[in-house]
Protein backbone atom coordinates (compact mmCIF):
# COMPACT_ATOMS: atom_id res chain seq x y z
CA UNK A 1 0.00 0.00 0.00
CA UNK A 2 1.45 3.45 -1.04
CA UNK A 3 1.50 6.55 0.98
CA UNK A 4 -0.60 7.83 -1.98
CA UNK A 5 -3.55 5.31 -0.68
CA UNK A 6 -2.95 5.66 2.91
CA UNK A 7 -3.87 9.93 1.87
CA UNK A 8 -6.50 8.96 -0.51
CA UNK A 9 -8.28 6.63 2.78
CA UNK A 10 -7.38 9.36 5.36
CA UNK A 11 -9.12 11.82 3.61
CA UNK A 12 -12.22 9.65 2.78
CA UNK A 13 -12.58 9.40 6.54
CA UNK A 14 -12.20 12.89 7.28
CA UNK A 15 -14.58 14.10 4.41
CA UNK A 16 -18.82 14.00 4.94
CA UNK A 17 -19.54 11.81 2.06
CA UNK A 18 -23.29 11.41 3.24
CA UNK A 19 -23.44 15.01 2.91
CA UNK A 20 -21.20 15.40 -0.32
CA UNK A 21 -23.76 12.60 -1.73
CA UNK A 22 -26.97 14.86 -0.85
CA UNK A 23 -25.22 17.60 -2.22
CA UNK A 24 -23.96 15.62 -5.81
CA UNK A 25 -27.74 13.76 -5.79
CA UNK A 26 -29.49 17.76 -5.89
CA UNK A 27 -26.91 19.10 -8.88
CA UNK A 28 -27.24 15.88 -11.13
CA UNK A 29 -30.72 16.04 -10.95
CA UNK A 30 -31.24 19.76 -11.57
CA UNK A 31 -33.07 20.76 -14.99
CA UNK A 32 -31.91 23.89 -14.52
CA UNK A 33 -30.46 23.89 -18.30
CA UNK A 34 -27.25 25.92 -16.94
CA UNK A 35 -26.50 23.42 -14.22
CA UNK A 36 -26.85 20.41 -16.11
CA UNK A 37 -24.60 22.14 -19.05
CA UNK A 38 -22.28 22.74 -16.60
CA UNK A 39 -21.97 19.59 -15.20
CA UNK A 40 -22.07 17.87 -18.19
CA UNK A 41 -19.13 20.26 -19.44
CA UNK A 42 -17.05 19.43 -16.91
CA UNK A 43 -17.06 15.39 -16.99
CA UNK A 44 -16.93 15.60 -20.44
CA UNK A 45 -13.73 17.39 -20.42
CA UNK A 46 -12.63 14.67 -17.44
CA UNK A 47 -13.53 11.74 -19.94
CA UNK A 48 -13.39 10.38 -23.16
CA UNK A 49 -17.20 8.92 -23.61
CA UNK A 50 -18.71 6.57 -26.39
CA UNK A 51 -21.69 7.90 -27.66
CA UNK A 52 -21.79 6.25 -30.57
CA UNK A 53 -23.33 3.41 -29.00
CA UNK A 54 -26.20 5.27 -27.11
CA UNK A 55 -30.00 5.50 -28.13
CA UNK A 56 -29.56 9.74 -27.60
CA UNK A 57 -26.05 10.50 -29.19
CA UNK A 58 -25.88 14.02 -27.81
CA UNK A 59 -25.12 14.42 -24.23
CA UNK A 60 -26.89 18.09 -24.57
CA UNK A 61 -30.30 16.38 -25.45
CA UNK A 62 -31.11 14.68 -21.81
CA UNK A 63 -33.25 16.47 -19.12
CA UNK A 64 -30.84 15.90 -16.16
CA UNK A 65 -27.21 14.48 -15.89
CA UNK A 66 -28.09 11.81 -14.04
CA UNK A 67 -30.32 10.87 -17.34
CA UNK A 68 -27.11 11.12 -19.37
CA UNK A 69 -25.27 9.22 -16.84
CA UNK A 70 -27.46 6.21 -16.83
CA UNK A 71 -28.33 6.62 -20.43
CA UNK A 72 -29.94 3.50 -22.48
CA UNK A 73 -27.83 1.98 -25.27
CA UNK A 74 -29.02 0.39 -28.39
CA UNK A 75 -29.34 -3.14 -27.60
CA UNK A 76 -26.91 -4.45 -30.43
CA UNK A 77 -24.08 -2.67 -28.88
CA UNK A 78 -23.92 -5.46 -25.94
CA UNK A 79 -25.37 -8.68 -27.55
CA UNK A 80 -25.92 -11.05 -25.00
CA UNK A 81 -24.00 -14.28 -25.10
CA UNK A 82 -26.82 -17.07 -26.38
CA UNK A 83 -25.45 -20.52 -25.27
CA UNK A 84 -27.94 -21.61 -22.11
CA UNK A 85 -24.90 -22.72 -20.18
CA UNK A 86 -23.00 -19.23 -20.59
CA UNK A 87 -22.33 -16.36 -17.76
CA UNK A 88 -22.85 -12.97 -18.66
CA UNK A 89 -21.14 -10.17 -17.52
CA UNK A 90 -23.91 -7.92 -15.50
CA UNK A 91 -21.73 -4.45 -16.25
CA UNK A 92 -18.96 -2.88 -18.27
CA UNK A 93 -16.25 -2.10 -15.73
CA UNK A 94 -13.32 -3.53 -14.52
CA UNK A 95 -12.75 -7.17 -12.61
CA UNK A 96 -11.38 -5.95 -9.03
CA UNK A 97 -11.02 -9.53 -7.86
CA UNK A 98 -12.83 -13.45 -8.48
CA UNK A 99 -12.20 -16.57 -7.53
CA UNK A 100 -13.43 -19.00 -5.01
CA UNK A 101 -14.51 -17.56 -1.63
CA UNK A 102 -12.68 -19.70 0.96
CA UNK A 103 -15.76 -20.22 3.51
CA UNK A 104 -16.80 -16.75 4.62
CA UNK A 105 -14.05 -14.85 3.06
CA UNK A 106 -13.95 -13.00 0.11
CA UNK A 107 -10.86 -11.29 -1.16
CA UNK A 108 -11.08 -7.58 -1.42
CA UNK A 109 -7.16 -6.77 -2.74
CA UNK A 110 -3.51 -8.09 -1.57
CA UNK A 111 -3.93 -8.68 1.71
CA UNK A 112 -7.21 -7.51 2.40
CA UNK A 113 -10.60 -9.68 2.59
CA UNK A 114 -13.85 -9.25 4.03
CA UNK A 115 -16.93 -11.63 5.15
CA UNK A 116 -19.72 -12.99 2.95
CA UNK A 117 -21.83 -13.20 5.80
CA UNK A 118 -21.64 -9.27 6.74
CA UNK A 119 -21.48 -8.18 2.76
CA UNK A 120 -25.01 -10.37 2.37
CA UNK A 121 -26.68 -8.02 5.54
CA UNK A 122 -25.50 -10.19 8.40
CA UNK A 123 -27.60 -13.06 8.18
CA UNK A 124 -26.04 -16.25 7.97
CA UNK A 125 -29.17 -18.17 6.39
CA UNK A 126 -28.63 -16.12 4.00
CA UNK A 127 -25.38 -16.48 3.26
CA UNK A 128 -25.39 -20.37 4.27
CA UNK A 129 -25.98 -21.64 0.51
CA UNK A 130 -22.93 -19.07 -1.18
CA UNK A 131 -19.94 -20.63 1.53
CA UNK A 132 -17.65 -21.99 -0.27
CA UNK A 133 -18.76 -20.78 -3.82
CA UNK A 134 -17.33 -18.28 -5.81
CA UNK A 135 -17.46 -14.24 -6.77
CA UNK A 136 -16.43 -11.77 -9.32
CA UNK A 137 -16.15 -7.82 -8.24
CA UNK A 138 -16.58 -5.38 -10.69
CA UNK A 139 -15.86 -1.83 -10.81
CA UNK A 140 -17.67 0.62 -12.89
CA UNK A 141 -15.58 3.73 -13.75
CA UNK A 142 -17.10 6.99 -14.11
CA UNK A 143 -17.11 6.51 -18.01
CA UNK A 144 -19.10 3.01 -17.68
CA UNK A 145 -22.45 2.58 -18.73
CA UNK A 146 -24.21 2.49 -15.37
CA UNK A 147 -27.11 -0.31 -16.18
CA UNK A 148 -27.14 -3.20 -14.67
CA UNK A 149 -28.18 -6.50 -15.70
CA UNK A 150 -28.94 -10.03 -15.51
CA UNK A 151 -25.63 -12.62 -15.99
CA UNK A 152 -28.75 -15.26 -15.56
CA UNK A 153 -32.34 -15.91 -15.79
CA UNK A 154 -33.90 -15.51 -12.17
CA UNK A 155 -36.71 -14.52 -9.68
CA UNK A 156 -36.23 -12.12 -7.24
CA UNK A 157 -36.11 -13.73 -3.94
CA UNK A 158 -35.16 -10.92 -1.73
CA UNK A 159 -34.04 -7.75 -2.14
CA UNK A 160 -31.96 -6.03 1.17
CA UNK A 161 -31.16 -2.60 1.98
CA UNK A 162 -27.97 -2.33 4.06
CA UNK A 163 -27.01 1.16 5.30
CA UNK A 164 -23.39 1.85 5.19
CA UNK A 165 -20.45 4.36 4.87
CA UNK A 166 -19.96 5.58 1.64
CA UNK A 167 -16.35 5.10 0.87
CA UNK A 168 -14.98 4.86 -2.66
CA UNK A 169 -14.33 1.66 -4.15
CA UNK A 170 -11.42 2.21 -6.55
CA UNK A 171 -8.93 0.13 -6.54
CA UNK A 172 -6.65 2.47 -4.17
CA UNK A 173 -9.38 2.31 -1.52
CA UNK A 174 -9.43 -1.32 -1.83
CA UNK A 175 -6.09 -1.37 -0.88
CA UNK A 176 -6.38 0.70 1.91
CA UNK A 177 -9.87 0.97 3.52
CA UNK A 178 -10.45 -2.75 5.86
CA UNK A 179 -13.51 -4.61 4.45
CA UNK A 180 -14.62 -1.39 2.17
CA UNK A 181 -17.70 -3.45 -0.04
CA UNK A 182 -19.50 -4.96 3.52
CA UNK A 183 -19.14 -1.63 5.12
CA UNK A 184 -20.29 0.85 2.50
CA UNK A 185 -24.02 0.73 2.05
CA UNK A 186 -25.57 -1.19 -0.36
CA UNK A 187 -28.45 -3.24 -2.07
CA UNK A 188 -28.16 -7.39 -2.09
CA UNK A 189 -30.67 -8.84 -4.72
CA UNK A 190 -30.86 -12.42 -3.81
CA UNK A 191 -32.26 -14.47 -6.81
CA UNK A 192 -33.82 -17.57 -6.92
CA UNK A 193 -33.10 -20.19 -9.83
CA UNK A 194 -35.26 -21.13 -12.94
CA UNK A 195 -34.91 -23.78 -14.61
CA UNK A 196 -31.13 -25.06 -14.44
CA UNK A 197 -29.21 -22.13 -13.62
CA UNK A 198 -28.02 -22.14 -9.83
CA UNK A 199 -29.41 -19.57 -7.50
CA UNK A 200 -27.01 -16.08 -7.26
CA UNK A 201 -26.56 -13.00 -5.77
CA UNK A 202 -25.96 -9.70 -7.30
CA UNK A 203 -24.77 -6.99 -4.57
CA UNK A 204 -24.93 -3.14 -5.87
CA UNK A 205 -22.28 -1.36 -3.52
CA UNK A 206 -22.82 2.68 -3.59
CA UNK A 207 -19.58 4.74 -3.24
CA UNK A 208 -18.52 8.27 -2.74
CA UNK A 209 -21.02 10.60 -4.36
CA UNK A 210 -23.10 7.91 -4.89
CA UNK A 211 -26.30 8.10 -2.83
CA UNK A 212 -28.64 6.70 -4.56
CA UNK A 213 -29.34 2.79 -6.09
CA UNK A 214 -32.34 1.42 -7.96
CA UNK A 215 -33.09 -1.62 -9.15
CA UNK A 216 -36.13 -2.48 -12.24
CA UNK A 217 -38.58 -4.11 -9.51
CA UNK A 218 -38.53 -1.97 -6.44
CA UNK A 219 -37.48 1.79 -8.06
CA UNK A 220 -34.81 3.79 -6.02
CA UNK A 221 -34.11 2.57 -2.76
CA UNK A 222 -31.53 5.20 -1.01
CA UNK A 223 -32.45 8.15 -2.02
CA UNK A 224 -30.46 10.45 0.35
CA UNK A 225 -31.29 10.99 3.03
CA UNK A 226 -32.47 7.72 4.18
CA UNK A 227 -34.91 8.27 7.86
CA UNK A 228 -34.31 4.30 9.07
CA UNK A 229 -30.50 3.18 9.51
CA UNK A 230 -31.28 0.04 9.66
CA UNK A 231 -31.61 -3.24 7.66
CA UNK A 232 -34.40 -3.37 5.77
CA UNK A 233 -35.59 -6.24 3.26
CA UNK A 234 -37.91 -4.88 0.63
CA UNK A 235 -41.21 -6.74 0.10
CA UNK A 236 -41.74 -5.05 -3.63
CA UNK A 237 -41.26 -7.04 -6.80
CA UNK A 238 -40.52 -10.10 -4.66
CA UNK A 239 -41.08 -13.12 -7.32
CA UNK A 240 -40.19 -11.12 -10.42
CA UNK A 241 -38.90 -13.04 -13.22
CA UNK A 242 -35.91 -11.85 -15.29
CA UNK A 243 -34.35 -13.54 -18.46
CA UNK A 244 -30.54 -13.64 -18.91
CA UNK A 245 -29.69 -9.88 -19.91
CA UNK A 246 -32.42 -8.13 -18.64
CA UNK A 247 -31.77 -4.91 -17.05
CA UNK A 248 -32.09 -5.00 -13.10
CA UNK A 249 -30.99 -2.22 -11.99
CA UNK A 250 -28.28 1.00 -12.01
CA UNK A 251 -26.14 3.43 -10.13
CA UNK A 252 -26.74 6.21 -9.99
CA UNK A 253 -23.05 7.86 -10.39
CA UNK A 254 -20.70 4.79 -9.99
CA UNK A 255 -19.48 1.87 -8.09
CA UNK A 256 -19.45 -1.76 -8.11
CA UNK A 257 -21.65 -4.83 -8.42
CA UNK A 258 -20.34 -8.39 -6.77
CA UNK A 259 -21.72 -11.39 -8.27
CA UNK A 260 -22.26 -14.57 -5.96
CA UNK A 261 -22.68 -17.67 -7.06
CA UNK A 262 -22.99 -21.24 -5.09
CA UNK A 263 -20.24 -24.05 -4.50
CA UNK A 264 -19.86 -25.87 -7.38
CA UNK A 265 -22.50 -24.51 -9.96
CA UNK A 266 -19.94 -22.05 -11.82
CA UNK A 267 -16.28 -21.63 -13.36
CA UNK A 268 -15.03 -18.77 -14.69
CA UNK A 269 -13.34 -18.30 -18.03
CA UNK A 270 -9.71 -18.02 -17.73
CA UNK A 271 -9.53 -14.67 -18.84
CA UNK A 272 -11.73 -13.06 -16.45
CA UNK A 273 -9.35 -11.67 -13.42
CA UNK A 274 -7.80 -8.68 -11.46
CA UNK A 275 -7.62 -5.87 -14.51
CA UNK A 276 -9.85 -8.03 -17.27
CA UNK A 277 -12.35 -4.94 -19.02
CA UNK A 278 -15.64 -6.69 -19.59
CA UNK A 279 -18.69 -5.71 -21.20
CA UNK A 280 -21.94 -6.50 -20.25
CA UNK A 281 -23.78 -9.39 -22.33
CA UNK A 282 -20.28 -11.33 -22.69
CA UNK A 283 -19.60 -14.40 -21.96
CA UNK A 284 -17.45 -14.03 -18.45
CA UNK A 285 -18.23 -18.51 -17.04
CA UNK A 286 -19.78 -21.56 -17.38
CA UNK A 287 -22.98 -22.50 -14.86
CA UNK A 288 -23.49 -26.40 -14.25
CA UNK A 289 -26.67 -27.42 -15.71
Amino acid sequence: MSFGDRAFALLQHLLPKHLMSRFIYAITRSQRVWMRNLVLSIFLRGFRIDMASAVEQDPYRYPTFNAFFTRALKPESRPIAAETDALVSPVDGTVSQCGAISRDIILQAKGRNFSLTELLGGDAKRAAKYLGGSFATIYLAPYNYHRIHMPLPGSVRETVYVPGDLFSVNASTARSVPRVFARNERVVCDFASLGSTPDFVMVFVGALHVGSIETTWCGELNPPPRSRKRVEIIGRGQGTMLAKGAEAGRFNMGSTVILVLPPNRAVFDSKLKAGAIVTMGERIGTVKQ
